[in-house]
């Protein structure tokens, strides 16, 4: 079922990476609330979820602040689904389908960008976060889950630049960035899964509690869709929002507000998986734009 999940919301989402606009509501009264526009639909989806919808699927506008560049803009479309009752694999064949799906509304063959191709009518390959780090750095990453100094020293050796104030978190990102990324997706689309549980804060631990059930689809390098089976645990999660809210005051001097209905309705939650992927991305690699601005309409001045 499509549906349209309200873009002003308490909080924009709390990852600490992840920026979001404000705003103020003001009654009739003269009262003000602050409020955010939303980064994704995902608590109001998660919402409708617990008050019993099943499969819903919308084509959000979303908007993220310190985000713009060749493959980022202020204000997008992202595609977000939602299965109740199904393992978070099937988000994987769920992803398959659109590429082959978004070839053929395009009359292409093969999705590209800057000179990196893409069949989309092959199954894409799937390699787990761990495999991809050993392959692509030469870097034991589960050997090094909580121990920062020699994750630091592994990456260093690999070539990566590490500063002392980095912590776990920025060393992941960084080798991900140099490393991995540029080798995913070339050919045929990747997806890498099995993430740190710690850079996973929407996500349900796997089997191994060191990782979570989070993936991302990656095509030509560039990063399409991010998926989880999603956690239900309100106390966990409300742990691990405070830890990335407190990263986010750490890095940036600010932290957002929890939504508080949407802890409240995690209980009520049935298991789901669900899946975020960027629109503007995907057709950017069905017609070989070069940057996301070019598949925009009226791109932020």
């Amino acid at each position: 079922m499509e549906v349209e999940c309200g873009a002003l919301q308490a909080s924009p989402g709390n990852e600490a990476h992840l920026h979001g606009f404000r705003t103020e509501l003001i009654g009739p009264d003269g009262a003000r609330t602050g409020l955010y526009l939303h980064t994704s639909p995902e608590f109001a989806a998660k919402k409708l979820l617990a008050a019993g919808e099943t499969k819903i699927f919308e084509f959000a506008r979303v908007f993220r602040n310190r985000e713009r560049g060749a493959l980022h803009h202020p204000e997008f479309t992202m595609l977000e689904w939602y299965r109740t009752g199904a393992p978070y694999r099937t988000l994987f064949a769920d992803c398959a389908h659109i590429l082959r799906a978004a070839a053929g509304a395009a009359g292409v063959t093969d999705l590209s960008w800057r000179g990196k191709t893409a069949n989309p009518f092959v199954e894409p390959e799937t390699i787990t976060v761990a495999e991809a780090f050993e392959q692509f750095a030469g870097i034991d990453l589960l050997s090094v889950l909580d121990d920062r100094d020699g994750f630091a020293a592994l990456a260093r050796d690999a070539g990566i630049r590490v500063a002392e104030d980095d912590v776990w978190a920025d060393i992941f990102s960084r080798v991900l960035v140099e490393k991995i990324e540029p080798n995913l997706g070339i050919g045929r689309a990747t997806v890498l899964c099995e993430y740190p549980s710690s850079e996973a804060a929407l996500a349900r631990k796997a089997t191994d509690p060191r990782v979570a059930e989070r993936f991302e689809l990656y095509v030509c390098g560039v990063e399409v869709a991010n998926g989880f089976g999603e956690l239900t645990d309100p106390n966990e999660q409300r742990a691990r929002f405070l830890s990335e809210m407190d990263e986010k005051q750490r890095v940036y001097g600010e932290r957002y507000p929890l939504d508080e209905d949407f802890l409240a309705a995690l209980p009520h939650m049935p298991e789901a998986c669900g899946c975020a992927l960027g629109f503007d991305r995907l057709v950017m690699l069905a017609t070989g734009a070069q940057t996301i601005e070019q598949v925009l309409w009226t791109p932020v001045p």
